[in-house]
């Protein structure tokens, strides 16, 4: 029996969105909600468990919203999202759950989202597996909308791939360069971000000036996203991220506060921690270092130049519900930094 016995249907509710600006939001995340659940049903009761271990430990679903958000851009009044933007909807939360299985394969992480990562409660080669098996329904719910949406979603499996590709290049690096980081949380964020965004477009039959104006919106959005991830990993606790912190620095990753760090006044005495044999003690001390370096702050500022640009896409499209909720979710990413910085 499971986690959450076998054969439950009891889901974790979806916490508030800032897109829930649009009135049907939380309504229309509910229905992917249960969607989500039924896209991994098999006849394999052991397979759904460990397929749905994640969709139930729920989570702010932000890409499949900014599928249904795009959808409605050009609706001044918006309505409940049509069945096919919820299957996109789908698609590409089911592509970021299975990249998540195999990234804690990889990081040999314990814990995502405050409960036993699928390869802590099951192994690496249950959770690899399943992680293909939520990949392939994706494919297969893409596919159903037609051959564009589906190479689409093709082509972003290969995106993230490419980008973890880099990141991994990079491991223990401390000459990693920001240019490599920026390529590679293009692969591995920015593009899935990017393909929600025009997966809404594409279903709802938009205009093709639109469908690439939302798309150059989810990249940035993206990008800003990920340097905003990587600063929580750096000031943000255990509870706050529902994992645990200074995992990057664990595992050899150094991202764009660390970059920055390193070339600081701090960066000899953190570029001699980083060489040292990886340890919770060194590591608390790389991230205090890093804390009081600036480097953090300069992060900071280069996702505030991402925002900046992804708020100016925004300004070509119609004056809506749906541009002010992505307006606002945007807003509301610098936010999430700022609240644990406040902290320290």
């Amino acid at each position: 029996m499971g986690e959450f016995g076998e054969g439950a249907t009891t889901l974790t509710l979806v916490p508030r969105s800032p897109l829930d600006l649009i009135p049907s939001m939380a309504r229309d995340l509910d229905r992917l909600e249960l969607r989500l659940e039924d896209s991994v049903k098999t006849q394999d009761p052991f397979l759904t468990e460990v397929a749905s271990h994640l969709i139930r430990a729920g989570g702010k679903r932000v890409r499949p919203g900014f599928v249904i958000a795009s959808a409605a851009i050009s609706q001044a009044d918006p309505a409940p999202a049509e069945d096919d933007v919820i299957t996109g909807g789908v698609a590409v939360e089911l592509v970021h759950l299975g990249s998540l299985y195999h990234d804690d394969v990889m990081d040999e992480a314990q814990v995502r989202r405050n409960v036993a990562s699928v390869n802590a409660k099951w192994g690496n080669l249950r959770a690899i597996l399943a992680g293909d098996f939520l990949l392939a329904r994706a494919s297969e719910l893409a596919a159903s909308l037609g051959t564009e949406v589906a190479g689409l979603l093709a082509a972003t499996i290969g995106r993230l791939c490419e980008g973890q590709v880099r990141e991994l290049q990079d491991t223990g690096n401390p000459d990693r360069t920001e240019t490599s980081y920026t390529d590679s949380i293009e692969g591995k964020t920015a593009s899935l971000l990017a393909t929600s965004c025009r997966i809404g477009g594409l279903v709802a039959g938009l205009d093709r000036p639109t469908i690439d104006t939302l798309t150059e919106f989810g990249r940035f959005y993206g990008l800003a996203f990920q340097v905003v991830d990587d600063i929580l990993d750096i000031v943000a606790t255990d509870e706050h991220l529902g994992k645990p912190s200074g995992n990057d620095l664990h595992e050899g990753i150094y991202t764009l506060p660390v970059i920055r760090a390193l070339k600081s006044d701090c960066g000899p005495q953190l570029l001699e921690l980083l060489g040292a044999t990886v340890s919770d003690s060194t590591v608390r001390s790389a991230l205090q270092l890093v804390r009081t370096s600036g480097g953090v702050e300069e992060a900071l500022d280069v996702a505030n130049d991402y925002v900046k640009q992804a708020s100016a896409s925004l300004e070509s499209l119609p004056p809506t519900t749906a541009t002010a909720a992505l307006q606002v979710a945007t807003d509301h990413l610098i936010d999430r930094a700022r609240i644990p910085l406040g902290d320290r």
